[in-house]
């Protein structure tokens, strides 16, 4: 073979991700899509960077991957259907945005029962590998391979003006999302169900008087405390999990090698990885909220006591009968599974809150 023709064939072998046979050769680079809709320094956008660097790295750069942060790839509420279909190879998923999508993922999105973000973590990742209609809704219905499960740390309310007890909250427009939009009611506040890059403008204009269902991290990020520099811990625990996916197909026409490092790059995440990322995130922009005149505190704990009894359990009740039932999911069963998993890892929930982190500057 002459080298004019050497060089079209390899060329051409590059293009189909076969050059790897060639002996001598490096391994063509398998180029991924990661869509965020949320920024790149948004909650679990640290978690999702650290992963993907590292996958990048372990591979020698087999494996590559192109970002496309805030929504630029696929609008809020696309990314489910994008990762599914294939348009994204890897994104986070949220799941307070697909509610009617994810019913059996909805029984893990409480407030008011784990109280630690560490502790959620591994309360996830135990029910998935318990509970097979949760596998079943990810990697059947929605061709996906969850990566890790990950979470939105805590979510403070976050006030524009101060308030000193639960009944303060009355009447006030709050943005929320998900399940958060149940706990405003059940507190008495009117939910406004938002897309998080429109909440500032609406804080600003007055339109919303405060927002909760918006991590600490993303909360600061998006430079909320401007406008709202008042945090409040009103004792409802870690906030939010997510997933982070990939679609199946791809997963499936990874080699060996490179589905054990994702393997392993999770199992890191799980023993401790994730808490020492998001303590150092938190306490930086714990910081950055106090440098900038915010204030940060905690609810009397017999308010946080009679916001807790407001929420649970009705909350998860009202997802057993009008959630599960109807889509033919042993809710029940589902919910004794979280309660084993809660009880088994809260004693090593360590994941400090935004306030207690204040109090220690």
């Amino acid at each position: 073979m002459n080298r004019r023709d050497f060089l079209k064939t390899t060329g051409m072998l590059a293009g189909a991700g076969l050059i790897s046979g060639f002996p001598g050769l490096a391994r063509a680079a398998t180029s991924l899509k990661f869509d965020s809709y949320v920024t790149e320094s948004a909650g679990p956008s640290w978690i999702d960077r650290w992963f993907l660097e590292e996958l990048q790295k372990r591979t020698n750069g087999e494996i590559a991957i192109r970002y496309f942060w805030a929504g630029s790839l696929n609008k809020v509420g696309e990314h489910l259907g994008a990762v599914r279909d294939g348009t994204s190879e890897i994104t986070l998923i949220s799941p307070g945005y697909y509610q009617a999508e994810v019913p059996v993922t909805r029984g893990l999105e409480w407030y008011y029962r784990v109280d630690r973000a560490d502790t959620l973590q591994l309360v996830c990742r135990d029910v998935y590998e318990q509970f097979e209609p949760l596998r079943q809704e990810w990697e059947q219905r929605h061709r996906s391979k969850i990566l890790y499960w990950t979470n939105w740390n805590y979510a403070p309310l976050v006030m524009r003006n101060p308030i000193n007890s639960i009944e303060d909250i009355r009447g006030k427009k709050i943005r929320g999302y998900g399940v958060a939009t149940d706990v405003i009611e059940r507190l008495g506040g009117v939910a406004v169900p938002m897309a998080a890059g429109e909440v500032y403008q609406a804080l600003e204009r007055g339109v919303l008087d405060g927002v909760y269902g918006f991590d600490f991290v993303t909360a600061v990020a998006y430079k909320l405390h401007e406008i709202a520099p008042n945090f409040y811990d009103i004792g409802d625990g870690a906030h939010a999990p997510a997933v982070t996916v990939m679609n199946m197909r791809v997963w499936d026409r990874l080699s060996d090698d490179h589905k054990q490092i994702c393997q392993d790059l999770a199992e890191e995440l799980y023993n401790g990885k994730f808490t020492e990322i998001y303590d150092q995130v938190l306490a930086d922009y714990v910081k950055k909220v106090l440098d900038e005149g915010g204030k940060l505190s905690s609810l009397p704990e017999e308010e946080k006591a009679k916001a807790r009894a407001l929420v649970q359990p009705a909350q998860v009740e009202a997802w057993v009968e009008r959630v599960a039932k109807p889509a033919g999911v042993d809710g029940a069963e589902m919910q004794r599974l979280i309660e084993e998993a809660i009880a088994k890892h809260a004693p090593s929930g360590k994941m400090k809150r935004p306030d207690e982190i204040a109090v220690a500057m």
